[in-house]
């Protein structure tokens, strides 16, 4: 099943007989989804009540989940490994919304085609509404979360309030791009390669800990001199300048501050230069993995 799956794609990729051009592909691609406003929102609305299935809360977990993580990792990082990073909930949390809103973007969208199966079988419509709807479902996610972290903010962390909160929205765009193109690409890919689901699991584990989530950059101080020196210089430079790492590091500067030591520095506005590349190169890689995810598309419904 796996080989058959394997050979379909790059033979359908490389045919080269009558395809159309990249532009023609990208232009078609946004039409469709444009054009399909109504099967979004259905989407949407679909995803989001099937959240809340099953469950007695329901939707209330919307609000639950970002709270009793936050505790769990306070209570492991305060009490069991000493930390003294001042206000650490808002510290945490202020990283951890946007963390969660990006793995849950990219774990549905990676499964968004697969799991579709017999609905792409049985009726004609633009894939690529698909993981589009799966990455903005969990904006859901991050609005209930920021209210939260709000509201700890106004109400247990005043000190750290301000209007730099203001600029939250901007760099929320920036990571929409950002994490659209990834689950675009793993969406379509994964329809060949069933691994690759099971591989960003692990990766979403693994970043848990390699990102700036628990821990930060503004307070690495002897830690980041050993961390460089167990990576090397290379390793450290990419866990320490990647984009997600930028993003989560924005949100939290303006949010709690900066970091330093047992001490804090009130928040700071992002960096507009290091967000500006990051929403370049986004859109740029979203064209890219659209026209890819167009070229793979009318394969989906034979691998399926």
């Amino acid at each position: 099943m796996h080989v058959a799956q394997a050979n379909e794609a790059p033979n359908h990729f490389r045919s080269s007989a009558a395809r159309p051009s990249s532009l023609t592909l990208l232009r078609t691609a946004v039409a469709e989804v444009l054009s399909r406003r109504h099967l979004i929102r259905y989407l949407l609305r679909a995803n989001l009540k099937k959240q809340g299935t099953d469950t007695i809360l329901g939707n209330v977990w919307w609000l639950l989940d970002p709270l009793i993580s936050m505790v769990i990792y306070v209570i492991v990082m305060t009490y069991i490994f000493q930390r003294r990073t001042p206000d650490f909930p808002l510290f945490l949390l202020a990283a951890m919304v946007p963390f969660k809103w990006f793995t849950g973007s990219i774990s549905g969208g990676v499964g968004s085609i697969t799991g579709n199966g017999q609905l792409i079988k049985q009726i004609q419509f633009p894939k690529l509404v698909l993981p589009l709807t799966a990455v903005v479902a969990e904006l859901v996610n991050l609005v209930f979360g920021i209210v939260i972290l709000l509201a700890m903010l106004v109400l247990v962390y005043p000190a750290h309030a301000s209007f730099l909160v203001l600029w939250i929205p901007v760099i929320a765009v920036v990571q929409l791009f950002f994490t659209l193109s990834l689950a675009i690409v793993l969406s379509a890919v994964t329809v060949f390669y069933r691994d690759i689901g099971n591989l960003i699991s692990h990766l979403m584990r693994l970043l848990l800990y390699t990102a700036p989530i628990i821990w930060s950059f503004d307070d690495v101080q002897g830690r980041g001199s050993q961390l460089e020196a167990a990576i090397g210089h290379a390793g450290f430079v990419i866990l320490k300048d990647n984009p997600l790492a930028i993003l989560l590091e924005s949100y939290r500067h303006v949010i709690y501050g900066v970091a330093n030591g047992t001490e804090w520095l009130p928040p700071v506005p992002p960096d507009l230069i290091q967000l500006g590349i990051i929403l370049l190169v986004s859109l740029g890689l979203c064209a890219l993995a659209i026209i890819l995810f167009k070229r793979l598309e009318p394969a989906f419904a034979k691998v399926l």
